[in-house]
């Protein structure tokens, strides 16, 4: 059976009903498993992750679109996360029997129907992208471009054309980023500092832009509540770089300027391989089989 993984993220992280009427639009649209959802207050940002047939993801994804357009207003949002809409990003993900190319043309798919029906601007990105500056959404957006800057020069900078849709932004939805990318791990490290400056230089001695890890794309947060620092990552390719390794390096980073790791998180869904790879190497397992693992298993005699 052909399956899609879908992760919208939706710019609200503080009103548990409003992400839940969301949930509930993407429930009922199409017929999809619901895998997580999750709110971030920090970052004021929701995740949710579904799989599914390709046209019942599509289906599912722009009815959270719809519904998120209807309860968010991005001209009140505020929020640690960088962000350009209610519905901000939408990737779609190969699961089986689908391929990379086949998300693409969902991507597509979605974001003309998007501009034509809601009346939302939409950038491509990832796989999907239209120009090889849109590839990496953390070069395209940064922590200074975000909604509100948007929303005064898309009309004028043509960086920000949009790929579907007018040159405004919806009065209150803002814009929609979608894409098609291969399955990626989103974690973040937590510092005992509130110096901004120590996470914004270990990010970029981590990721691979800068000279660091391969497969990983890393900025800085403050988290003003908890009064510390986050440095906040997507993995990529969770073989190439293992959670581990990354979390090893932003540690030793830390120790350089006298500051700890309090702790580490998991946002949203995550193979079950990359925890295990994690422990073995820290538990220095020897000749061990995964087979071991009695779901593995379970799951491997079904």
């Amino acid at each position: 059976m052909p399956l899609v993984e879908c992760v919208p993220n939706f710019s609200e992280g503080k009103r548990e009903e409003v992400v839940q009427q969301i949930v509930d639009a993407i429930k009922k649209a199409g017929k999809i498993t619901l895998l997580d959802s999750r709110m971030d207050p920090d970052h004021n940002r929701a995740v949710v992750t579904f799989i599914g047939e390709p046209n019942e993801c599509l289906k599912a994804a722009f009815a959270g679109c719809k519904k998120a357009t209807e309860l968010i207003d991005m001209n009140e949002h505020k929020g640690e996360h960088n962000r350009f809409g209610a519905t901000d990003v939408i990737p779609f993900i190969p699961v089986s029997d689908v391929s990379l190319e086949e998300c693409v043309d969902l991507a597509q798919k979605l974001g003309e129907k998007l501009a034509k029906e809601l009346k939302i601007p939409v950038y491509l990105y990832g796989a999907a992208a239209s120009k090889p500056e849109r590839e990496v959404l953390q070069k395209f957006r940064t922590k200074t471009f975000q909604y509100e800057q948007l929303k005064e020069e898309i009309a004028t900078d043509d960086q920000y054309i949009p790929d579907f849709g007018d040159r405004e932004t919806h009065p209150t939805a803002g814009a929609t980023i979608i894409g098609a990318r291969n399955f990626l791990v989103a974690y973040n490290v937590y510092l005992n500092t509130d110096d901004m400056s120590i996470a914004k230089t270990i990010a970029k001695n981590i990721r691979h832009s800068g000279g660091g890890l391969r497969y990983i794309q890393a900025g800085a947060m403050e988290i003003t509540e908890r009064k510390c620092v986050q440095v906040s990552m997507n993995i990529t390719d969770y073989k190439g770089t293992p959670l581990h390794r990354v979390f090893d390096m932003v540690k030793r980073e830390a120790e350089r300027f006298g500051v700890a790791v309090t702790e580490s998180e998991i946002y949203g869904m995550v193979p079950m391989d990359a925890l295990i790879d994690a422990a073995e190497s820290y538990l220095q397992l020897n000749k061990f089989d995964r087979d071991q693992i009695i779901e593995k298993k379970l799951d491997s005699e079904e």
